[in-house]
């Protein structure tokens, strides 16, 4: 009896995928420090795929200066954008001592609402918080201790992306040839197209946001200035970094805005700060996110927010970022092989017409004789 004819029943196909998907989790999970900077550095290198082919193939830089000046323009940007930051951090760390007083004012107005309004007096207020305070300090002790660890960390995950980067680049024929490799001949033109359409979707995703945080920044600023704030730069950028975060982030920086308008200001400011922060929101959710990246990665909003989770899960903030490219590719693989056809259809947004794609049978991927 031929073993590919064998049609199992629901039950064992749904228990057969549970499976896998937990073993690919618990994979995910315990090579995270493998995979992180490896999606990460397809990303970029996808991202950097047009300037090193200008580089190759107008300037006639070849093959190996083509990916390393790429890299080089890229970690120039980016160390641009951080002296920026740190510049404006600086400018913040200044007045500290002001937002010092004025957070001392507001705790010593916190403590006569609590104790006008639920009789706590101050010295029970005061023994709460030591003993809060001292069991914070504990993990607080840890924390500053593994400071180093985790600057050494990042910078060690810098590296290897940018290593990633590079090799991508460099090795992309051998690469491609490998994935075709990989299926029978038959498909080959129908990988090729999967594979081009993830680039595509990747490419596409990845600029898409870069516009995105700078249109955003640059309309945060602009409104911060005008209403008069305090670090209108630094706040805006923030929230504009912030903003790249699926459903989370700008509540994030939301919250964050309105803390430090309000330390430095008033209430009113900073209500104001935070209206302004969520009808921004509005705009780029509804006009500039679909206009500007396009609509590549369509996924419905229920999806988007568990693919979130999942990648906070498995691979902390990172994944966050990483796990919405990721579920993109499996929902363009979904639509192409035939049996997979339910995940495409969960991951997808409702439309329609939907135009009918040749479906690559699950058996015939492999190549012939393997």
């Amino acid at each position: 009896m031929n073993i590919d004819s064998i049609k199992l029943p629901f039950y064992a196909r749904v228990a057969l995928t549970l499976l896998a998907l937990v073993l690919v989790c618990f994979i995910f999970s315990e090579a995270a420090n493998i995979f992180i900077p490896l999606v990460f550095g397809l990303l970029i290198a996808i991202l950097l795929y047009p300037l090193n082919r200008f580089f190759e193939n107008k300037l006639h830089l070849g093959r190996l200066f083509s990916p390393i000046l790429s890299v080089l323009l890229f970690v120039s940007a980016m160390v641009s954008f951080i002296y920026f930051l740190a510049l404006q951090i600086i400018s913040f760390s200044g007045d500290f001592p002001v937002l010092k007083k004025r957070f001392e004012q507001m705790f010593d107005g916190l403590q006569h609402w609590l104790s006008f309004k639920l009789h706590i007096n101050n010295r029970q207020q005061t023994d709460y918080i030591n003993k809060s305070i001292s069991s914070i300090i504990g993990s607080v002790a840890g924390y500053v201790s593994n400071i180093f660890v985790s600057m050494a960390g990042i910078l060690l995950l810098t590296v290897f992306v940018l290593i990633f980067t590079f090799f991508i680049l460099y090795h992309r024929r051998l690469l491609m040839r490998f994935v075709m490799q990989l299926f029978s001949t038959e498909y080959q033109g129908q990988v090729r197209e999967v594979v081009m359409e993830t680039k595509s979707m990747i490419n596409s995703y990845v600029l898409g946001l870069v516009i995105e945080m700078l249109v955003v920044g640059v309309v945060n600023c602009t409104m911060f200035l005008i209403m008069g704030i305090q670090y209108a730069l630094l706040l805006g950028v923030m929230a504009a970094v912030l903003n790249i975060i699926p459903y989370l982030g700008i509540y994030t920086s939301i919250v964050i805005c309105m803390l430090v308008t309000f330390a430095n200001s008033n209430g009113g400011m900073a209500m104001e700060v935070g209206v302004g922060l969520f009808i921004v929101h509005l705009l780029d959710s509804n006009i500039l996110f679909p206009r500007i990246v396009g609509g590549r990665v369509k996924m419905n909003p229920f999806i988007t927010i568990v693919a979130v989770i999942v990648g906070e899960f498995l691979w902390g903030v990172p994944g966050m970022f990483l796990f919405i490219p990721i579920t993109g590719i499996i929902k363009l693989v979904s639509e192409r092989v035939e049996g997979m056809e339910a995940w495409g259809i969960l991951i997808g947004v409702e439309e329609v017409e939907k135009k009918t794609k040749r479906k690559i049978k699950v058996d015939e991927l492999k190549k012939p004789g393997s």
